[in-house]
């Protein structure tokens, strides 16, 4: 058998066509540029809108270029992904670039007129540049990206969560304050709390006080039975003693009660809808091989680290364990009430 020197691998690797496809994305249109080494154009940029017969048109163009043919395109939230999709399905390499990359690729230190042509033949040339280093997009990556979505829905129920509680505790402060730091019962897997349920009956400072001890320790009890929380006689003689104390300053109108009723019905909704979506998010990440790698992280726990993977997405872009520390450590974050809290195992 004859040994071919490595200069003769080299000719015959370059022998075999590439084919860099750049498509710059736009929301209901993308632009497209194919180039070959040595900057040949293999067709003058042409747009592409996003419908189905368009699409299906471009991948078997694309699918008929002679040659190894490798597609990429910025990842633009959400826009890129009918393209992507559609290009992947037809069996075409597609890889997917955080726009960082292509933005910092190249010599930017001379303004340029900036066109969507021109931005796609840049990123068909950062493909000629990185061929041997791109990504293909592959089912894993759908996986991921139902995560981030999740994430991104989880981020944004948590701040109606945490919106609607403050407006709760503001409101209660006016009728019964205090009552949110009445127990010390942790948040239940459905997200409920102890002191939300508590609200719900006893809105008014007078709905204790003005009941009298036997009375409230009576409907305390009930209220605990009815949902599954330890009754301790003890505690209702401390709330009956304690609301001696507070001032209302709302009277115990109809007005108020529904008021107070009604944002915590909402806090209900949302409480659950949140934890439904962290459930939801923990499953899924529990399918990606690196589940264990973040779980076992110091610091991170069953909430922050579906979150972390979300926004990793790739981990095999992080070459080993501390990188992904690195790239994992965050500062304090702020808790439901608003005070800074930092991550601990029991995220």
């Amino acid at each position: 058998m004859r040994i071919l020197e490595p200069l003769q691998i080299f000719i015959l690797e370059e022998s075999v066509m590439l084919n860099a496809v750049g498509i710059d994305v736009s929301k209901e249109r993308s632009t497209v540029a194919v180039l070959q080494p040595g900057g040949v154009i293999v067709y003058k940029p042409f747009d592409v809108p996003h419908k189905s017969r368009n699409l299906h048109d471009l991948a078997q163009y694309l699918g008929s270029l002679e040659g190894d043919t490798r597609v990429v395109m910025e990842s633009t939230g959400r826009y890129h992904e009918p393209i992507r999709n559609a290009l992947s399905k037809a069996g075409l390499f597609v890889c997917t670039v955080n726009p960082h990359l292509i933005k910092n690729y190249g010599n930017n230190t001379i303004r340029k007129v900036k066109t969507d042509s021109a931005d796609a033949k840049k990123i068909a040339r950062y493909t000629l540049d990185n061929w041997a280093e791109l990504r293909e997009y592959t089912s894993m990556d759908t996986t991921c990206t139902q995560l981030k979505t999740l994430n991104s829905q989880f981020s944004f129920f948590m701040k109606q969560k945490t919106a609607t509680k403050t407006n709760l505790i503001a409101l209660l402060d006016t009728t019964c304050p205090g009552v949110n730091k009445l127990f010390d019962s942790p948040v239940r897997a459905d997200g409920s709390e102890k002191w939300v349920d508590f609200a719900y009956s006893f809105w008014h400072v007078d709905c204790v006080r003005k009941a009298g001890i036997t009375t409230f320790t009576d409907r305390y009890k009930r209220f605990c039975k009815h949902h599954g929380y330890e009754f301790q006689k003890a505690k209702a003689n401390a709330i009956y003693r304690d609301s001696k104390e507070l001032i209302a300053t709302l009277p115990k109108e109809a007005v108020y009660k529904e008021l107070i009723q009604e944002s915590i019905r909402q806090l209900n909704r949302l409480s659950e809808n949140v934890e439904h979506i962290h459930k939801t998010m923990n499953e899924l990440a529990a399918t990606l091989p690196e589940y264990n790698t973040v779980m076992s992280m110091y610091g991170v726990g069953p909430t922050f680290g579906p979150q972390l993977m979300a926004e990793i997405g790739d981990i095999s872009k992080l070459q080993h364990r501390e990188a992904l520390t690195a790239y994992a450590f965050v500062g304090p974050g702020k808790n439901d009430s608003g005070q800074e809290v930092h991550n601990s195992s029991h995220a």
